[in-house]
C-alpha cells in the first residue's frame, strides 16, 4: 500500500511539476500535487474523510499561501471558506464549475472506503457540478479497477457504470478513438480545464504510461499543450497508483519538486490506510 500511495502522489508531482514547465516557467508543484497532498492530510488527521475538516484543511493552506496556479473555481471556495462559509456553501456553481478542481485531488479517496455520497460532497467543498464530481468518480474508479486489457475495453469498462454525463458520453468516444489511433487524435476534442476534457484524456495518458513508456507519453501530453499541469498530474497519479512507486523512472523522480515533504504525508496516509 505504501508503495501504490507514494506511487500515486509522485507519479501525479511529475506529472504536475514537469507537465506544468510550459505554463509556470519552471518546474514547481501547483494546486494540483498541494490539494491531493492537503486531501491525505486531512484524511490521516481525521481518520477518515469528513468534508468539514477537508475544508478547514484546504482553507488552512490556503492562509499559509501553500498553493500555487489556483483555478477560479478553486480560488473563489478557497475565499469564502477563508470568509467564513460553510463548506457546502462554498465555490462555484454550474456549468463554469465544471472545471478540474475536484478531480485533479481526488485520488486519496480510492485507497479508503468512499461511496458515491463522500466523493460527491469532497468535490463539492470546491465544485458544485455533476460533471465535476462524475470526473472525480471516474479518477476514482480508474484507480480501483483492474487494468489487465487494451485500453479501449479499459475505458468502456469504466464509462458504462458511470451515471449520464458528458464525462461518461467523452469517455466513450475516446474509447472508440483508441481502437484505431494515439492521444493527439483523442485530445481534438479539447485539452483545457474544463473537466470533460481533462479526465478521459488523462486517463488515456495513464493507460499508456503503464503499458508504453511513461516518460514519453509525458512528453506526448505536454506536446498537446492546454492544460497540461492538470491532465499530466492525473495521468501520472493513476499510473503511479497503478504501477506503484518503484516503476517510475528514477531520473524523473530525480526532478520531483519538495519529494520529502509528498514523502512525509503521503507515509502518514498510507500508515492511516494500512491500519483502518
Amino acid at each position: 500500500m505504501y508503495d501504490k500511495v507514494l506511487g500515486c502522489l509522485l507519479g501525479g508531482a511529475i506529472g504536475d511539476a514537469l507537465g506544468g514547465v510550459a505554463e509556470r516557467g519552471r518546474a514547481c508543484l501547483s494546486d494540483d500535487t498541494q490539494l491531493t497532498l492537503a486531501t491525505c492530510e486531512s484524511i490521516a488527521a481525521a481518520r477518515g474523510v469528513d468534508p468539514a475538516h477537508l475544508a478547514a484543511t484546504f482553507r488552512k493552506w490556503f492562509e499559509e499561501r501553500r498553493l500555487v496556479g489556483l483555478g477560479s473555481s478553486t480560488l473563489k471556495a478557497l475565499r469564502d471558506l477563508a470568509a467564513g462559509a460553510h463548506w457546502a456553501l462554498a465555490g462555484a456553481r454550474g456549468e463554469m464549475a465544471a472545471g478540474n478542481g475536484g478531480a485533479m485531488r481526488i485520488a486519496p479517496l480510492a485507497f479508503v472506503p468512499a461511496d458515491t455520497v463522500v466523493i460527491r460532497d469532497t468535490v463539492r467543498v470546491t465544485h458544485h457540478s455533476d460533471e465535476a464530481y462524475i470526473g472525480a468518480l471516474a479518477v476514482v474508479e480508474a484507480i480501483r479497477m483492474n487494468w489487465a486489457s487494451a485500453l479501449p475495453e479499459v475505458l468502456h469498462d469504466l464509462a458504462t457504470p458511470l451515471p449520464d454525463s458528458r464525462v461518461r458520453d467523452r469517455l466513450l468516444h475516446v474509447a472508440e478513438i483508441a481502437r484505431y489511433a494515439g492521444l493527439r487524435a483523442m485530445a481534438a476534442f479539447g485539452a483545457s480545464g474544463y473537466v470533460v476534457d481533462t479526465v478521459p484524456l488523462a486517463l488515456a495518458g495513464a493507460w499508456h504510461m503503464l503499458y508504453e513508456s511513461f516518460e514519453g507519453t509525458l512528453d506526448e501530453l505536454v506536446a498537446i499543450g492546454g492544460d497540461t499541469d492538470t491532465i499530466a498530474s492525473i495521468a501520472g497519479q493513476v499510473a503511479g497508483a497503478r504501477g506503484g512507486a518503484g516503476a517510475l523512472p528514477p531520473r524523473l523522480l530525480d526532478l520531483v519538486p519538495e519529494r520529502e515533504m509528498i514523502e512525509d504525508i503521503g507515509g502518514r496516509f498510507a500508515a492511516y490506510v494500512e491500519a483502518a
